[in-house]
């Protein structure tokens, strides 16, 4: 039966009775789903895709601009800063195609799966793509695969790539299994340096394991590695036991070490120190390397001295460290083993070239001179790398400086090492994957955004990408495997400005700016967090330390003194000592 169109019209349009009550909003959860699905189904048959990404082995995977953006920190910078956003073709390097679609099938569906078979590939191109809930997924994968045999391949693994948790783990299930471990075929196979690595810890429970360890790998290949017997019982400071000795003794006997100028010269009775320097007093290094504080310098009002101070961030309890005896402005700073501090070059009353180290274990610490640097350097930048201290760049009270030199603590002497491109004044200096990054400063004639990065296993320097403007005084702190890059001048203005770099993505990403400009301020990482003290641009008596959290890409201060006495200058982290605060 059909109904006229009159008909229609007339029905009335029914009124209800409501009680009273808001209005309610109602959540469909699966939709987010069901969008998902609906554009990974687009994905998969390859419809209104506008981009394709093509991989080293020739395969090509498509996807959707909006959803990569909405997905990953990685290709948000790809499509909207740099030339890829007008293209519809990518060339993808250092990703095969196999993971590149886990990857994109994670970004559209929130899954994963990590296997024995693709974890080694997968978790590497994630830090690319800066998917941290995949890196994630992969350390707590290996995480559960840690035993005897793999540990220090999975230790290997981790510190390569920055999974400073799952590089935790690894080094704790070491130190829980040392003595399974040195019978595995990878503690055989161990490389020079990295047996030095495994024996430079100082917190083994039974010094007795580190000298059978050395023995155990020296033995291995006595040929190959005898010669190396020396250095790494040098590197082991607690006492000898009779058994030990023994052992020592004949594996000396077998490499014929004995009555030669390899001779190792041991008193067993004696302790054999991890490190020393010629005047200074011996250390304990034995102090939780969780257990940090923060080693403040400030300069005087009338620039006539330097001072110390300990600060702990937590408990905001401070206390005054040893003087300096002249400002040393624009010198270089570094630790060593989170517990030797170097102060070296800058403007000051003795020499450019003079270094001064505290030791802050020491129960009576001061700073002691050392060995003078080669070359005279005011606005150096410094770089703690394999327990050597780098000299970067500076000038010499006539020209800016290329110029790197080395000093090496195990023999206690400078050297210099391949030079830079470019010559830096004021350059920030970080370590990060075994590598050193000079980042920024002035030639002499312009304002430097350019970036070089020195290998020591190469023994030279190459460009990495640029910042995105000029730094000269740029503060540089390296935290979770990321450079940070805060402040500066840029020829025109003190910056507030910050910005990340991350090695294995090759781009530099802006993020929030501080809420005060500074020049060349010190910057400590701590506890999940980077501090930035010291060098006000403005007049103000009151100084203001600038702390960032990753996690919310804020800022906060923190008023630390209104002193009008001494400025805050620069700041290290370094290991609280045991008599700190008690």
């Amino acid at each position: 039966m059909q109904t006229s169109s009159s008909e229609s019209e007339s029905v009335p349009i029914q009124v209800l009775t409501y009680k009273e009550c808001e209005p309610t909003t109602f959540r469909n959860n699966s939709h987010s789903v069901r969008i998902l699905e609906g554009l990974q189904s687009l994905r998969k048959n390859e419809v209104l895709c506008d981009i394709r990404f093509e991989t080293d082995d020739g395969a090509v995977v498509s996807g959707h601009k909006n959803v990569l953006i909405a997905g990953s920190p990685y290709f948000r910078a790809m499509f909207k800063n740099f030339d890829e956003s007008n293209k519809d073709l990518v060339k993808m390097r250092k990703i095969d195609s196999a993971i590149l679609r886990l990857l994109l099938d994670f970004i559209y569906t929130g899954k994963i799966k990590v296997s024995e078979e693709n974890v080694l590939v997968l978790l590497p191109a994630a830090n690319i793509l800066q998917l941290d809930f995949v890196n994630g997924a992969c350390a707590d994968f290996l995480q559960k695969q840690l035993d005897p045999t793999n540990c220090l391949g999975i230790k290997s693994f981790a510190d390569l790539h920055n999974c400073t948790e799952l590089l935790a783990k690894s080094e704790k299930f070491i130190k829980e299994h040392y003595l399974k471990v040195v019978k595995s075929e990878d503690f055989l196979s161990l490389s020079v340096e990295d047996m030095f690595k495994l024996v430079f810890c100082n917190d083994r429970n039974e010094p007795e394991q580190i000298y059978e360890s050395v023995i155990i790998w020296i033995s291995h290949d006595k040929l190959g590695r005898k010669h190396y017997l020396k250095q790494l019982m040098e590197h082991v400071r607690l006492p000898f036991s009779s058994s030990i000795s023994d052992a020592l003794n004949s594996l000396m006997e077998e490499c014929k070490l004995k009555n030669s100028n390899e001779s190792l010269s041991f008193d067993p009775h004696k302790s054999v120190e991890n490190f020393t320097i010629p005047g200074t007093t011996r250390s304990q290094l034995r102090i939780s390397s969780s257990s940090k504080v923060i080693l403040i310098f400030q300069r005087s009002k009338d620039s006539s001295m330097l001072s110390t101070e300990l600060y702990e961030p937590i408990t905001q309890l401070r206390k005054n460290g040893p003087m300096m005896n002249n400002c040393r402005m624009t010198a270089g700073i570094g630790v060593i083993k989170d517990t030797f501090v170097f102060v070296m070059g800058g403007v000051n009353q003795s020499s450019s070239k003079s270094v001064s180290m505290l030791d802050v274990s020491s129960q009576s610490p001061s700073w002691v001179p050392i060995v003078d640097m080669l070359v005279s350097r005011n606005g150096l930048g410094v770089g703690v790398l394999d327990n050597c201290i780098y000299a970067v760049g500076g000038h010499d009270g006539t020209s800016a400086l290329k110029s790197v030199e080395l000093f090496n603590i195990r023999i206690q002497q400078w050297k210099m090492v391949s030079s830079m491109s470019t010559a830096r004044i004021s350059t920030g200096v970080g370590v990060l994957n075994n590598c050193l990054y000079a980042v920024g400063g002035y030639n002499g004639v312009s304002y430097l955004k350019s970036i070089e990065c020195y290998d020591p296993r190469l023994g030279n320097w190459t460009r990495v990408a640029e910042m995105s403007a000029p730094r000269d005084g740029v503060g540089v702190g390296v935290l979770n495997g990321v450079i940070y890059a805060v402040g500066g001048y840029d020829g025109t203005e003190f910056l507030k400005r910050a910005e990340i770099y991350r090695p294995s993505d090759g781009v530099w990403s802006t993020i929030a700016n501080m809420p005060m400009a500074r020049n060349r301020p010190g910057v400590v990482a701590l506890g999940g967090l980077l501090y930035v003290f010291g060098e006000h641009i403005d007049n103000s008596t009151v100084d203001i330390v600038q702390i960032y959290s990753p996690k919310t890409n804020t800022w906060s201060l923190e008023i630390f003194s209104r002193d009008d006495a001494k400025k805050l200058y620069n700041a290290v982290a370094v290991n609280k000592p045991s008599h700190f605060f008690n």
